[in-house]
């Protein structure tokens, strides 16, 4: 269908070599877009640029630290002159520190929200000018169910998603009239590397989960190639500022 047909777009995922990132990104490669990968480990990088040129797409790696402002217009302006340039941004790149909040330090407050929200808002402004060369474009913000309920060992994890989802809609408003639509997609319990972490550290999480998740299972990176096809393309130019759960129904048990 041309309303989801992103075929001549090019996408730039932080983080996008695993995870919600790398399952974003095949979506959107089936769809027909090209995509530039930006992060940290190049040789994770590669496995996934193997799979998604494996679809039939162009597909490249830019090696950004993007905790750092320069480093994400760096990234970012890479990004849009490697296909020479960009219409879709995905902010996906993010860590957490799952500690009491008696016990965080500076330090590890500053890194999750730093590479969290901070980053989010830089890529964001770093990519504004080529959107707008573009004609206008989409941004796809990756918020949290922590975005909406706490956790006793997530409070900076919590306060950086909660401030992507408001940034999301702040921009939504701002950059409306530049024909960019922006939203957040808030994933549930997806089985990814960060949350397989968080299932060792957590005692009891894997069964909790599965229990109030009405779907009954934890979710998969290709669960979110849907949303990122919708979000990205035609069909969603009257949809911003928005905040869209996927998560089996974990946030409506």
């Amino acid at each position: 269908m041309a309303r989801f047909d992103l075929s001549g777009r090019v996408a730039a995922i932080t983080g996008g070599n695993g995870g919600i990132g790398l399952g974003m990104a095949r979506g959107l490669a089936e769809a027909g877009a090209r995509i530039v990968i930006l992060g940290r480990n190049a040789a994770k990088a590669e496995k996934a640029l193997a799979a998604l040129r494996a679809l039939g797409t162009e597909a490249d790696f830019i090696a950004a630290d993007i905790t750092g402002a320069k480093a994400c217009k760096t990234g970012i302006e890479a990004a849009a002159a490697r296909f020479g340039r960009l219409d879709i941004l995905v902010n996906n790149a993010g860590t957490s520190v799952r500690k009491m909040p008696e016990t965080l330090t500076p330090e590890e407050w500053h890194l999750v929200l730093d590479t969290n929200l901070t980053s989010t808002f830089h890529c964001c402004n770093a990519a504004y000018p080529a959107l707008c060369a573009a004609g206008g474009g989409k941004i796809i913000n990756i918020g949290s169910m922590m975005s909406i309920f706490g956790a006793p060992y997530a409070a900076p994890y919590a306060a950086s998603k909660g401030g992507v989802v408001q940034l999301t809609r702040a921009l939504a408003t701002a950059w409306a009239k530049d024909n960019i639509q922006v939203n957040a997609v808030l994933p549930g319990w997806i089985d990814t590397e960060l949350t397989q972490g968080a299932r060792a550290q957590v005692a009891g999480l894997h069964e909790r989960v599965l229990a109030r998740t009405p779907a009954g299972r934890w979710g998969q990176p290709d669960d979110m190639a849907g949303i990122a096809v919708f979000l990205a393309a035609p069909a969603s130019d009257f949809v911003t500022g928005t905040a869209i759960p996927v998560d089996g129904g974990y946030s409506v048990s």
